[in-house]
């Protein structure tokens, strides 16, 4: 039996530009951080006892006598991709699907590593990143860009940079003190909506090359944010960076934000929020704002209706936190 705890992950800079048909051509940088919720995968071979032969436990259960059966897209194409047979899968998760953390990218890390531990198998981080991205942009066609699985499997504040030839890590170096001073700044609330990733992402490809200029000033706020963050900046200039990075982002397309997400975003900046934005490809999810100690309480209370979500940075990225070696089945 296999527990892999894999973290999500949020968003600070340069959103949008790593999907391929960007990076590829004018590369790609992006400034983000894991952080302490997570999604856990539990994986065993399942005992030859009953009329299934795989049994798959998420928001829904799912019992098949064939892998072509499984109704859900990730998991098939992983286990068909990583020749799984005889699993008995349970995923369960700190926080919602579906709400621009990339929680499904965080499932395919997870996943990824409990059956390669399954069979024995202890791969880096780069290659869970790689593989998961295989798995959701190719395997399963899924729109989108390859920063949730690089985020998820390496963990860490870090950027992101990418181009055609590939992708860097960079871990941003900054003390102890001012890393605790950012995530102390920042404040986390459920929309209560949920969108689907990939139809977002869809829109915003439409017109694509009209779209280039503001994908390129927000691939460049990731090299000011880092200056801000790395040279002992004014840490409020990141959140008047965020606000100008958000107003850029949600001129991309419609789908990006709606009048509902508008009044709450502009609540908050009433009450004291410097700046913030919507994490994920937009139309629901997590709000992100930057706002100053002395004025949380202010920003809390004129969001009250929405759930406020506490957390901290946390570095370790995607690990095994339960492994128990089976006997090896044959097939």
């Amino acid at each position: 039996m296999v527990i892999t705890k894999t973290p999500f992950r949020m968003s600070f800079f340069g959103g949008g530009t790593d999907i391929k048909e960007f990076y590829e051509e004018y590369g790609g940088s992006i400034l983000s951080t894991t952080f302490d919720k997570y999604c856990y995968v539990t994986v065993r071979h399942l005992p030859e006892f009953f009329k299934y032969t795989s049994e798959f436990v998420y928001a829904h259960t799912e019992r098949v006598t064939s892998i072509e059966q499984i109704q859900h897209p990730l998991i098939r194409n992983c286990m068909l991709y990583q020749n799984m047979h005889h699993i008995r899968l349970a995923y369960d998760a700190d926080l919602p699907a579906r709400t621009g953390l990339g929680t499904s990218s965080s499932f395919a890390v997870g996943m990824l590593n409990a059956f390669h531990a399954l069979k024995g198998e202890m791969v880096d981080k780069k290659r869970l990143a790689d593989e998961a991205i295989y798995a959701e942009r190719v395997l399963c066609h899924e729109a989108g860009g390859i920063q949730d699985q690089i985020a998820a499997s390496f963990g860490g504040l870090n950027r992101i940079d990418m181009d055609k030839n590939g992708y860097h890590v960079s871990p941003l170096v900054i003390s102890r003190e001012r890393k605790q001073e950012l995530n102390d700044s920042l404040m986390l609330f459920f929309t209560g909506f949920s969108h689907m990733s990939a139809t977002v992402q869809e829109k915003v490809k439409e017109n694509f090359q009209d779209k280039i200029h503001r994908l390129q000033k927000m691939k460049d706020m990731v090299d000011i944010a880092q200056d801000i963050l790395t040279n002992r900046g004014n840490l409020s200039e990141l959140g008047q960076l965020l606000h100008e990075s958000w107003q850029l982002k949600r001129s991309l397309s419609g789908g990006i934000s709606t009048s509902d997400i508008d009044l709450m975003y502009e609540t908050a900046r009433k009450a004291g929020a410097e700046g913030g934005k919507l994490l994920g490809s937009g139309g629901g999810g997590f709000l992100l704002f930057y706002v100053e100690k002395d004025k949380q309480l202010y920003v809390k209370k004129a969001l009250e209706k929405l759930l406020y979500v506490p957390f901290s940075f946390e570095t370790d990225g995607t690990r095994i936190i339960y492994y128990r070696e089976e006997d090896a089945i044959k097939f």
